[in-house]
């Protein structure tokens, strides 16, 4: 994983981002809201009450407010190969988390200790021959029962792909198409993930969003989301 490029980003992550996502007339904050009250929504739906909960790639923290506010007695773990990334994430929110830093390879927690990992926007920045181990490795530690929740750019999307080519934060992804993920998954040893594809109007056809639950299956969203449950 790309520690010395995120280290190299961190300080300036929010003001590129701001400037990156214009077309979209919406701040960060709007992106990294919605993924959490997706994600808050499903598990109602579902019925699960996580104890414990992986953010994977959580790099200076922008999802642990609303993670927090949706999930507020769980145990929330903020897990970085940037050091630096976790250094400005505890100094916004201390004692809101457990922030730990990542190798690449073995996450340091036992077998079936989390019962929800998210990841945001995090495994098109890893190199495609790295996918399948680092799923494995997240499935080793989830709880049977739990859910993981990737969420990714669209590579269908013409103005997804046009942020991501001018982001200099992204200048090394490679978007992966939502086929692609689910197959990686189930070569991890996952089975049944599905994806809802998310984001479809900009906020100046802002009035238009609760259309999206019926779009969702359409592969046009700005980005999307792979579900899956862990069974063992």
């Amino acid at each position: 994983m790309l520690e010395a490029e995120f280290d190299r980003f961190a300080e300036e992550y929010d003001r590129q981002h701001t400037d990156n996502i214009k077309l979209s007339g919406e701040r960060p904050e709007f992106f990294h809201r919605y993924k959490i009250e997706d994600v808050v929504a499903v598990c109602r739906r579902i019925g699960l009450a996580p104890r414990r909960i992986l953010d994977f790639g959580a790099g200076v923290g922008n999802s642990l407010a609303y993670l927090r506010q949706g999930f507020p007695d769980s145990e929330i773990v903020l897990l970085d190969p940037s050091a630096r990334s976790l250094d400005i994430a505890r100094s916004r929110f201390p004692g809101e988390a457990d922030f730990r830093t990542f190798d690449g390879h073995n996450i340091p927690f036992e077998t079936g200790y989390f019962d929800l990992v998210f990841t945001a926007c995090v495994f098109h920045h890893i190199p495609p021959n790295e996918h399948v181990p680092l799923l494995g490795e997240i499935r080793r530690v989830m709880s049977s029962g739990g859910s993981f929740f990737i969420f990714e750019h669209n590579p269908y999307n013409p103005l997804t792909v046009h942020a991501v080519n001018t982001c200099p934060f992204d200048e090394n992804a490679v978007l992966i198409g939502a086929r692609t993920l689910r197959k990686r998954l189930a070569t991890a040893g996952f089975q049944n993930a599905g994806t809802t594809y998310r984001i479809f109007f900009p906020r100046t056809l802002s009035e238009l969003r609760p259309l999206e639950k019926f779009l969702a299956k359409l592969p046009l969203g700005a980005q999307y989301y792979v579900h899956v449950t862990k069974r063992d």
